[in-house]
């Protein structure tokens, strides 16, 4: 059999890790690929090492049949190997076209020729049936929009193997199902890809092989359609994992949060909050359904302090928080887990200690006055990292050097830690594997059981019906419909997302 890649005996070791070991990988000419495992498992790190941003230790690659050695991403490029990676590398204020054509751009003389950057971004687009406008500015278009910019950009660059990094972990139900058909078409074109994931459903829908890893060495390679996803989960994650979540019907009191007829502006001063009603008890999740850029996002800045609101009110514990700071947010009894980890949960270049107290940093026992207590917030730290098995050599490294999941674990961790009135949970398992999704569902049940209020906002519709009570849904700023999540079905909520309306809709109590 000839493979265009074959990656023989590759061992990568960190200090204090061993990313990768003795891995063999190899990829047919036509496939789609899955490297499945849970978070620091060593999938990226082995497709950084294929793409050239790390150098392995010990090991070969071949492309192709030919043992090539690829010290930079340019050698990966020049080899045909592309990669899109799980953070977007697009510059927000350029075009479409422009981000396309970055560093092999076309020349009018010494000038960059922009009718024949849209020219070909036109063409390219059109051949592999990307519907994409070349001249929409990245910070306009959403993000599944964004993943197509990056995958033309590979293929711009000639790229015959493609390597996506978690490429479903920010798109929405419909773009997941739009990247499938992408994927398919790019296989018929002769491509061949390599998805680094560890969500089962799209393995099972997308691939034609699987190759498990966990903790940095293969547990077997498998034809997709010879297994199923208790298999995958249990070769993922070591031991059978729970993938339905186990709760027992909630026991909702008081209202404990508010929010009435709340106003907001978008970042183009467009009114993106409608005015949205909504409330959450004591001992209850609710959990918010829409299509990505429905409004979620400017609901979660208000409430936090992140964005003033243009009117309305935002109430915890009868106390009206509306346009107060997030310091002040936070000392009401309002924790976040928020949507974007790296730029609201992360102080990156800070150790995990430091960022285990973010938000407590100023109380005791973590500081007097200016003094930091460093022993009191590393014990702090290696309490959550053994509790929430946040996967990190130790407390000290910083926040940037581990996996997207085991980042996540952190911040989960440290919001719950605050022992809050009520967690706002804004993608809370985005980018984790089965194994810490089922840990992260537990606790947020768990926290609703001691009678927290939990405000869900997931695009992932499966873990809004796991996971709620009630399910708002939010279509273009307003909340089109609340139901009991025991009454909800898929086609109820979808109708709903996409802006219908239900005849007889079961309305969950109050909003």
């Amino acid at each position: 059999m000839d493979f265009v890649v074959e990656m023989k005996g590759i061992t990568k070791v960190f200090p204090g890790v061993r990313a990768n070991e003795n891995v063999n990988f190899q990829l047919k000419k036509g496939e789609i690929h899955v490297l499945l495992g849970e978070n620091g498992a060593g999938k990226t790190t082995l497709m950084n090492i294929l793409y050239g941003l790390y150098q392995p230790d010990e090991g070969e690659i071949f492309v192709k049949g030919k043992k090539i050695n690829i010290k930079s991403p340019s050698d990966a490029i020049a080899n045909g190997i592309g990669m899109v990676h799980q953070h977007f590398m697009l510059v927000q204020n350029f075009t479409v076209a422009e981000n396309i054509v970055l560093g092999k751009e076309p020349k009018k003389s010494i000038n960059l020729d922009m009718n024949k950057a849209v020219e070909d971004t036109k063409k390219i687009a059109d051949a592999y049936g990307f519907k994409i406008d070349p001249n929409s500015v990245i910070e306009d278009i959403t993000v599944g929009q964004q993943q197509k910019v990056e995958i033309l950009k590979a293929l711009y660059r000639g790229a015959e193997i493609l390597i996506l990094d978690e490429p479903t972990a920010v798109l929405t139900p419909q773009e997941i199902e739009e990247l499938g058909v992408i994927l398919k078409n790019l296989v018929k074109e002769g491509k061949s890809i390599i998805l680094i994931t560890h969500k089962l459903k799209e393995v099972m829908g997308m691939s034609d092989r699987v190759t498990i890893i966990r903790r940095g060495k293969v547990i077997n390679t498998v034809n997709t359609k010879e297994t199923n996803i208790e298999q995958l989960a249990e070769m993922m994650v070591g031991r059978k994992v729970n993938l339905v979540v186990e709760k027992k019907p909630a026991n909702p009191k008081e209202v404990i949060f508010k929010v009435e007829k709340l106003e907001a502006l978008d970042h183009r001063g467009l009114l993106a909050l409608k005015g949205i009603d909504l409330q959450v008890r004591a001992g209850e999740i609710l959990g918010i359904a829409g299509v990505d850029g429905n409004g979620q996002t400017e609901l979660l800045e208000v409430i936090t302090g992140l964005r003033k609101a243009k009117s309305g009110k935002v109430i915890i514990n009868n106390k009206d928080v509306t346009g107060k700071s997030p310091k002040e947010i936070i000392e009401s009894g309002i924790s976040n887990i928020p949507e974007d980890r790296h730029k609201r949960g992360l102080v990156l270049k800070y150790s995990l200690a430091e960022n285990s107290i973010l938000g407590m940093h100023s109380k005791k026992p973590f500081a007097n006055g200016i003094m930091m207590n460093y022993a009191k917030i590393k014990e702090f730290a290696r309490k959550l990292i053994d509790e929430f098995d946040v996967r990190t050599p130790n407390e000290d490294v910083a926040a940037s050097s581990l996996s997207g999941g085991n980042q996540q674990k952190m911040v989960v961790a440290r919001e719950i830690a605050k022992d809050p009135d009520l967690i706002i949970a804004a993608q809370p398992t985005r980018g984790l594997d089965v194994g810490a999704i089922e840990y992260i569902h537990k606790r947020l049940v768990a926290e609703r059981d001691k009678g927290r209020g939990v405000l869900l906002v997931s695009l992932e519709l499966d873990e809004v019906m796991a996971l709620s009570d009630r399910i708002a849904v939010i279509y273009d700023g307003e909340i089109v419909g609340v139901l009991d999540a025991k009454d909800a079905t898929e086609n109820d909520l979808g109708i709903l997302m996409a802006g219908g309306t239900l005849e007889s809709q079961s309305k969950g109590g109050v909003q």
